[in-house]
């Protein structure tokens, strides 16, 4: 597949569904404890439906997400197909109470 595939791939995805989380492994067995805090952070904000894609089942959206955000790490939070961040920064905006009032103007947008 082409890079342009991969990114078309990619922004499908992450238009198609309100909340998605490009993780390693799955919400129920996630593969590091970075993408499994992610879930945690989601899951203490309310959000239960969210969709996730395991970057380990596809070797190309593993890559092609690091180029598509120009992040160079997984797990990554795309909100209304925006690039929310990584781990850290969902932990931090969970914290501050940003990543909620986030999560809750996407239900209603």
């Amino acid at each position: 597949m082409s890079v342009m595939d991969i990114k078309q791939r990619i922004k499908e995805q992450v238009t198609a569904h309100p909340v998605v989380l490009f993780m390693k492994g799955t919400p129920q067995f996630p593969q590091c404890g970075f993408s499994a805090m992610a879930v945690q952070v989601l899951n203490a904000c309310g959000v239960k439906d969210f969709h996730s894609v395991n970057v380990l089942a596809d070797a190309e959206i593993r890559q092609g997400i690091k180029d598509y955000a120009n992040w160079p790490t997984i797990p990554q939070l795309y909100v209304n197909g925006e690039f929310v961040g990584g781990s850290d920064i969902l932990r931090e905006m969970y914290q501050s109470g940003e990543l909620q009032k986030l999560l809750t103007s996407k239900e209603k947008a």
